[in-house]
This record gives C-alpha cells, sequence and structure tokens, in this order.
C-alpha cells in the first residue's frame, strides 16, 4: 500500500517529538507552509494553500497564547510576555495577508517561526 511507511514514520514521529522538539516540528512546518505559497504565488490554487497555511499558523499561535496564560505555566513571566507580544505580532500580520495578500507580508511570520523552532532545538537560525 503506497505510502505506508511515510504513514508509519509520521505516527513514530508523534509519538517520540517531546516538548520543544514538537513545538519546533510544528513551527517549522508552519513556516515552510508559508514559504512554499510565496515560492508557487502565481501558481494555481495558491490561495488556497495560503488559507491553509495562515489558519494553520494561526492555530499554532493560540494554542501558544492559551499555553502562555496559563497561571502554572513554568516558564520565566519575562520571556512568556515577550513570546505573547510576539504571537500578537504574528496574529496583526496574519490578519493583514488575508485582508491585502502579497507575498512579501509572510517574511515575518516565516522569520519568526524559524527564529524560535532554532532557539527550541538550541541551534542557530
Amino acid at each position: 500500500m503506497p505510502g505506508t511507511g511515510l504513514n508509519a514514520y509520521k505516527k513514530t514521529l508523534k509519538t517520540t517529538l517531546l516538548g520543544r522538539e514538537l513545538e519546533a516540528a510544528v513551527l517549522t512546518k508552519a513556516a515552510h507552509l508559508l514559504k512554499s505559497c510565496q515560492e508557487q504565488w502565481n501558481g494555481e490554487g495558491n490561495f488556497k494553500r495560503l488559507d491553509e497555511a495562515l489558519t494553520f499558523n494561526q492555530k499554532i499561535w493560540t494554542i501558544f497564547q492559551d499555553e502562555l496564560a496559563r497561571e502554572d505555566n513554568p516558564m520565566p513571566a519575562q520571556l512568556r510576555a515577550n513570546i505573547l507580544k510576539l504571537s500578537l505580532i504574528i496574529d496583526k500580520r496574519i490578519i493583514e495577508v488575508m485582508g491585502n495578500p502579497s507575498p512579501e507580508k509572510l517574511d515575518l511570520i516565516v522569520n519568526i517561526n524559524l527564529n524560535i523552532a532554532a532557539g527550541l532545538r538550541g541551534s542557530p537560525a
């Protein structure tokens, strides 16, 4: 059956990635989805892909916002506040892109996602 190996890999990946690794992987995927939209901006079906990529990013950042706002979150308060500020920037940019799409507007989201993912992995961006 085609894709069986890939499906097994994805299932294993989901069960072995924890915490920071999972967050980094999700942010990287979100950045790559947007980057793909930039690269295929004038391609057929791109605005559907763009909508899906923006929605995916929005969901990720909403989850981060919820986690950061929890009183029992162990992260230092100043770091939580800084990430929450970034999340508001992301939210604003997503709305801007949805209202007036242009490929260069995606750079901000891509760069923030990739830089945070690198930081979570403990590697330079």
